[in-house]
């Protein structure tokens, strides 16, 4: 399976990989034949890559069904949990969290962190898609921070709810294109505290989760939002939240973002080690996440193109490639693979 940018797809390539809509629906299927209208309809859509079959990568599993299916229900039930929340009916929020918890049980049990992510991204799916997302990393990086089973629930509630504040926040300043004005940036620093509120008002949920939902924009340094709160006075659930949300809206924030680009979003995360973000959660963001999602086509720093099939524990940008074709020409070849964690003079140049 490959996982190709729009524009690079051919007319009856093979989807390798569900696409949804806003509402956990399937838009396309797996298996479908890509046309010409599809692809064109994806474009519109905001889509800027997709998984496709290949019969070379057919040994890369990227799909993992129940989680798939997991992920799905909750994006259909997404919009019940908010409205449930934020209208403040405790049984049907505690009923709509429910299927919440079963994803946080299969991850906990069975998750694959290089299967969870990269989900194809639309316009109209990318906030609750966001969302959940956010959670699933969130559940990833606490599990490696040891965290006990009774926190990483508590933990994904409050990642998945992070950004309900802004349900109070004008929708043409949240939905804004453009650069916003100060006075409303000024607002949209108001919805983690709009968070707690609502939060605390009509739900019967701990004080970690509270303080995960409103301290979720604060910064180590102290230069964040709402409080400018530093270092320990930062909840730890936060804190975790916080890389999450900011390294799933970097890698899928099409505002500004020409193409999608894991290892900038990477190096975001990395660089604001100590400052915006704690040391040791990057640290185990590190161990935990990789650079390059399975499938991506790389060029290399000795001119060979070749897909990433496998991922080095540890070692998040030394992943093993594939190669399929002969660079100049793009003719196929036997294929090979290079292991980067085995050669050490080779490094990753670009993403194609």
């Amino acid at each position: 399976m490959r996982l190709e940018f729009i524009n690079s797809i051919k007319v009856d390539e093979i989807l390798g990989r569900n696409i949804l809509t806003n509402d956990g629906s399937i838009l396309l299927r797996t298996g479908v034949k890509l046309t010409q209208q599809y692809i064109q309809k994806l474009k519109q859509l905001g889509v800027f890559y997709v998984y496709v079959q290949d019969a070379r990568l057919d040994d890369i599993s990227i799909e993992d069904e129940k989680l798939s299916n997991l992920k799905s229900t909750t994006m259909k039930n997404m919009s019940k949990i908010m409205k449930n929340v934020t209208g403040g009916d405790k049984e049907g929020t505690k009923e709509s969290l429910a299927i919440v918890e079963d994803l946080v049980n299969y991850i906990i049990q069975l998750g694959d962190v290089n299967k969870s992510l990269f989900d194809v991204q639309t316009y109209d799916n990318y906030t609750y898609l966001h969302s959940i997302d956010t959670g699933i990393m969130a559940i990833f990086l606490g599990m490696s921070m040891n965290l006990k089973e009774s926190e990483l629930k508590e933990l994904s509630i409050g990642a998945i709810l992070h950004d309900i504040g802004k349900t109070k926040v004008p929708k043409e300043i949240v939905t804004k294109a453009g650069e916003l004005t100060v006075e409303e940036f000024e607002e949209i620093k108001k919805h983690p505290t709009y968070g707690r509120n609502i939060l605390e008002k009509n739900l019967s949920i701990s004080t970690e989760v509270l303080k995960a939902v409103e301290h979720h924009h604060e910064r180590v340094d102290g230069k964040g939002y709402p409080f400018g709160l530093i270092s320990n006075e930062i909840s730890k659930f936060a804190k975790i939240i916080c890389v999450c949300d900011v390294y799933d809206a970097v890698s899928n924030d099409r505002t500004y973002r020409e193409k999608f680009n894991p290892s900038d979003a990477y190096e975001l995360i990395l660089a604001g080690s100590g400052n915006a973000f704690d040391e040791e959660i990057v640290r185990r963001f590190k161990e935990t996440f990789s650079v390059f999602p399975l499938g991506i086509c790389l060029r290399l720093s000795n001119g060979v193109e070749g897909y990433v099939i496998r991922q080095n524990k540890n070692f998040p940008d030394r992943p093993v490639i594939r190669v399929l074709y002969e660079t100049e020409t793009r003719k196929p070849i036997k294929f090979y693979e290079i292991d980067l964690l085995q050669n050490k003079n080779i490094v990753v140049k670009s993403i194609i």
